[in-house]
């Protein structure tokens, strides 16, 4: 199972809305066939495993990360497909919450003769699938707070200059989770003071660069910008509150202009922002500035996860903070996080939380 996990971590950020998943078919103590949701979601992880293991399948036991699929779709059911094949044993890491499958895939092996084990390292397989549990359970993607900050949380010099706090180490990582995710969601100060293009410029993963999505309220971002510019090549979304025919200019460039509910001071609803991205299939969203979007989504409740990458400088009350202020006027209302890991990063430290 712990194979078939590592696997289905291949496919984080290019099947969605498909889950992520992986399988292995063992057969008398050895591995007959491995495969992994490919992009776009299809073939599924099952269809790839019993293909490369052939005739081999027949008496096999299948290792597979989740529930296998029980409706008709682009494809059969993947659990229709491991009784054609012959397997005998079927031992699985969650079941799928999809009311489309939801026990169903379970229980159609069980009828056709095939002992099924359940819930085999379940912890590790809803961690792998987080961000497609959150959008069947939500609504909503789940949400990744990356920063890169000074030992006193401060992300750029009081100008804005920010590059680098952190060192190269560190920023690859950055480009990893990129590759990890869906898509990638920056603010309109984020977008006018750095300039940014959003990419994955990791060897060998340049394809792997998700949706780029820029929260603009009143569509200040300029048509020249690089963001703009290449949209035909990275798919770019713009949310706005602006109503009515605006937009159509950045449409005529590639980028997607979505119309987002404002809230009474004028500025885009993140809970609405999100739902919309889930309907667009977004499962796992990677929030990478500035400190104005970060203090948003906390003030919504809307941080799942943070990946905290910290330098070892200190800058002081000359800083721009990482998160901007959110209505705390008492510690007791702080959101608060678990630490779930840390990783040095070359001279910086990289820290993971969840949502206590």
């Amino acid at each position: 199972m712990r194979a078939a996990l590592a696997l289905a971590r291949r496919g984080l950020g290019v099947v969605w809305p498909n889950p992520a998943v992986g399988c292995v078919i063992v057969k008398e103590g050895q591995v007959v066939g491995r495969g992994w949701t490919q992009p776009g979601g299809r073939p599924h992880a099952e269809s790839e495993a019993l293909r490369r293991a052939g005739p081999q399948a027949k008496g096999a036991c299948a290792y597979v990360t989740l529930e296998p699929c029980n409706h008709y779709g682009q494809t059969p059911p993947c659990a229709q497909a491991l009784l054609d094949a012959g397997v005998t044993r079927v031992v699985t890491g969650l079941e799928d919450p999809d009311p489309r499958t939801s026990g169903g895939g379970h229980e159609r092996l069980r009828n056709g003769g095939v002992e099924v084990v359940t819930d085999v390292l379940r912890d590790e397989a809803m961690s792998v699938n987080a961000g497609f549990l959150s959008l069947l359970r939500s609504g909503r993607p789940r949400v990744t707070l990356k920063t890169a900050t000074t030992l006193d949380g401060m992300i750029a010099a009081r100008g804005g200059a920010s590059q680098w706090i952190t060192g190269p180490q560190a920023r690859a990582r950055g480009h990893v989770l990129r590759a990890t995710h869906d898509a990638i969601m920056i603010g309109i100060g984020t977008a006018l003071a750095d300039a940014p293009s959003l990419s994955c410029r990791i060897s060998g993963m340049e394809d792997r660069s998700p949706v780029r999505i820029i929260v603009d309220s009143k569509l200040r971002l300029p048509l020249t910008s690089t963001l703009v510019q290449t949209a035909r090549e990275i798919p770019t979304w713009i949310l706005t509150s602006v109503q009515g025919a605006a937009g159509d200019e950045y449409s005529d460039c590639g980028v997607k202009v979505m119309k987002i509910k404002a809230g009474s001071a004028g500025s885009i609803v993140m809970q609405a922002a999100l739902e919309a991205l889930g309907k667009e299939g977004v499962t796992r969203l990677l929030v990478e500035g500035g400190g104005t979007l970060a203090g948003s989504l906390l003030a919504a409740d809307l941080i799942d996860d943070i990946t905290w990458f910290r330098s070892n400088s200190v800058m002081g009350a000359d800083g721009i903070s990482a998160v901007a202020g959110y209505g705390i006027s008492d510690p007791n209302q702080m959101k608060r996080f678990k630490r779930v890991g840390t990783m040095p990063v070359g001279v910086d430290m990289m820290e993971r939380y969840e949502r206590a």
